[in-house]
């Protein structure tokens, strides 16, 4: 059954740090059934393969409009138009575009092939600790495919770590937690209806299937997001906190991650609103008051991020963006 399974990505991240413990590889599995306003990584929401064009990169000579057998694309004076309805992912603009400027986003592996591509690291997980990182979009999506794939790491001693956002049926991580080390899981506001007004579903499940991995034992991680006007509040901060301490005992670590608006130009090479157009980072203070809510209840709060810088605090030597940990 292995050889007939293949997962679909949409990056793969290799000596990364920021998910979880050591160097390690994340693989971004693409598709997710949240619509988060805030999301830094559009591109992951479909689950199918999308044609991306990248106008810093594009040259202009229009080699991709006479390859595309449809007709699908218009370069205009504001930029390459892509009529979405038409384009079938066919690939031929990508590869007669010779500056680059388009990308199809989504790639396709059987198992032997990712892990094959997770195992040329091998020597930096083991020496530091890291290993492989499932990520997304929702990994959990493919569950059949992560599982097998999570298995073959396992056999070959290669640490695993889930990054999940819990908005799936328990089900799916029954066939990939026996091979998981460590779950990265994802709170981000506990009201309900706030939860479903800024990602598009309640959290009724995701908070039962925490408790479900609390009563397995298996080591977590919590992140959340602190995005302006969705989770940046202290009334959010310490409701979380309270059902951390109150019901996930097994949790290490809980990562208050600070509002990036690095993901925007992905909205619009993909020809997507971006709901947080201009809303500004958060500064340093403001993500310290929440540090001092988390941490007073779960004393493994931690927070990081870039922040901003007000011109007064600007010439006091601190750089303007410069990533603060707590």
């Amino acid at each position: 059954m292995e050889h007939s399974l293949t997962g679909i990505t949409f990056n793969i991240q290799r000596f990364s740090t920021e998910d979880g413990p050591g160097i390690r590889t994340t693989v971004f599995f693409k598709g997710c059934p949240l619509r988060c306003a805030w999301c830094h990584n559009p591109e992951g929401l479909s689950p199918q393969p999308e044609l991306m064009w990248y106008d810093v990169r594009c040259i202009g000579v229009r080699e991709c409009l006479r390859a595309c057998p449809v007709g699908a694309l218009e370069l205009t004076p504001l930029g390459m138009r892509i009529d979405r309805r038409r384009c079938t992912l066919c690939g031929k603009c990508v590869t007669a575009c010779p500056a680059g400027a388009l990308e199809l986003i989504g790639r396709r592996w059987s198992v032997e092939e990712l892990f094959a591509e997770i195992a040329k690291d091998t020597v930096f997980y083991e020496t530091s600790g890291g290993g492989v990182t499932f990520s997304g979009g929702e990994p959990m999506l493919q569950a059949e495919f992560v599982a097998a794939l999570a298995e073959r790491c396992r056999e070959a001693g290669i640490l695993v770590a889930l990054d999940t956002s819990g908005a799936v049926p328990w089900e799916r991580y029954e066939l990939v937690l026996p091979y998981v080390d460590l779950v990265l899981y994802d709170l981000k506001i506990y009201d309900p209806e706030r939860h479903r007004a800024g990602t598009g579903l309640d959290n009724a499940r995701i908070l039962e299937n925490a408790r479900r991995m609390a009563g397995r034992g298996i080591p977590m991680w919590i992140r959340t997001p602190i995005i302006p006007g969705y989770t940046a509040d202290a009334e959010n901060i310490a409701a979380l906190a309270d059902f951390i301490a109150r019901e996930l005992p097994n949790v290490q670590r809980w990562d208050l991650l600070a509002y990036t608006n690095l993901g925007q130009p992905k909205y619009h090479r993909l020809d997507k609103p971006y709901a947080l157009e201009g809303v500004p980072l958060l500064t340093r203070e403001e993500m310290e008051l929440l540090h001092a809510v988390a941490i007073a209840r779960v004393p493994a709060a931690v927070w990081s991020g870039a922040t901003r810088v007000e011109p007064a605090e600007a010439g006091a030597g601190e750089l303007p963006g410069r990533p603060q940990c707590g």
